[in-house]
């Protein structure tokens, strides 16, 4: 079996309403997959986390070494893309485009051998995992401490266990929202914060003491991922759990936030930290340090997919009778191809997923919802 071909879908659809995080505007969700086929008809499915046309690109340059290969080589192949690119790309848009092409040969390899990633990995531990929904996000025209409160109030009726909300936009404001969500919450459903960098130090020990009495379970990216120094400040000096690492790429990238203990929980990506064959690395990293693992997810169901069967296979932490179990990051935020892109959506029961069992990712893909969404102008192959 080899690789025959490399395309990639690059997906769009404009909001009516934008939102915003502290570093991200979004007036539309564009999101790009990597399919590759091989000469037996197999073909494999994954997705690049970050901007779907730079990827895209990266994507085809890394083409020109992929076809002919043996696709079950995963290991083989990841080490001679990345050191192809390595120079000028340790991390960024290198190491996304990996991501997506990584994950579409272990899907490859779970149909290949009729298995679920999973079960490649090691094995799974779990058929289920709890939920926590992601959304409050900034949207325009609208109180943000009024729409903050009732996005989590119909979280909490639909069963999730807890939510994240998006602050950033300053201490005072930040707050505010924070007390109202907790008060919409109640004192049983766990809450997160997400700055998304939007910080500097000073702010974000300030924002962490104040809040730390609204019973917060972490304090996600206070300030920029370049900036280890200042993340051990914010861990000493306010007593939130921090967590961070959808933006540090590959192993070399979490070494040293590991290593120093800069972060309480580390959140590697599938689709950006270099797929399953790097995020397979960085969880065992993890667990040699004891930080915990809980990896960031923002995407199509194909990253879904492969966010939980990467955490079917993670060994829970510590062992025990009782053990602490990762918990999925669960979009709540309006995308109409998240779930239309494949046949069988990818959806929650009470704030609860179950891990598909079938081969691979355990989905299969809706060409028609690839045509409809289609980006303006994709050629559709890499």
């Amino acid at each position: 079996m080899k690789i025959a071909s490399v395309r990639t879908h690059l997906l769009e659809h404009r909001l009516d309403v934008a939102f915003e995080s502290a570093s991200m505007r979004f007036d539309r969700r564009a999101h790009i997959l990597v399919e590759i086929e091989c000469d037996d008809g197999t073909v494999g499915w994954g997705e690049c986390l970050g901007p779907a046309r730079p990827n895209a690109a990266v994507v085809q340059a890394y083409s020109n070494w992929l076809i002919g290969e043996n696709p079950l080589e995963t290991e083989k192949i990841w080490a001679k893309l990345y050191n192809a690119l390595r120079d000028q790309g340790q991390r960024g848009l290198t190491v996304t485009a990996l991501s997506g092409i990584d994950m579409a040969l272990w899907d490859i390899k779970g149909k290949h051998f009729n298995a679920p990633i999973s079960i490649l990995l090691g094995g799974r531990f779990r058929e289920s995992i709890k939920a926590y929904a992601t959304g409050s996000f900034k949207r325009d025209g609208v109180d943000r401490v009024e729409d903050n409160a009732t996005d989590v109030a119909r979280y909490r009726a639909e069963g999730f266990h807890a939510t994240k909300i998006k602050i950033g936009f300053g201490v005072e404001e930040d707050l505010r929202v924070i007390r109202a969500v907790r008060e919409t919450a109640g004192p049983d459903m766990r809450l997160m914060i997400d700055a998304n960098h939007g910080y500097d130090a000073v702010e974000a020990i300030r924002l962490g003491n104040a809040a730390a009495q609204y019973g917060i379970d972490w304090f996600e990216e206070p300030v920029v991922p370049e900036q280890l120094a200042a993340y051990r400040e914010v861990r000493a000096k306010q007593p939130i759990p921090v967590a961070g690492g959808e933006t540090w790429h590959t192993r070399w990238g979490m070494r040293e936030p590991i290593e120093t203990r800069a972060i309480d929980i580390v959140q590697p990506d599938l689709a950006g930290v270099g797929g399953f064959t790097e995020a397979k690395r960085v969880a065992d990293l993890a667990a040699l340090h004891g930080i915990r693992v809980v990896p960031h997810v923002w995407g199509t169901a194909i990253h879904i997919a492969a966010a939980l069967q990467f955490m079917a296979a993670m060994v829970p932490s510590p062992v025990r009778v009782n053990p602490i179990d990762p918990i999925l990051e669960f979009d709540r935020t309006h995308n109409p191809f998240r779930q239309a892109i494949v046949k069988t959506p990818i959806e929650h029961k009470g704030g609860v997923v179950q891990i598909p069992n079938g081969p691979g990712l355990g989905i299969e893909i809706d060409r028609d919802a690839l045509k409809e969404f289609r980006m303006p102008d994709d050629k559709g192959a890499a």
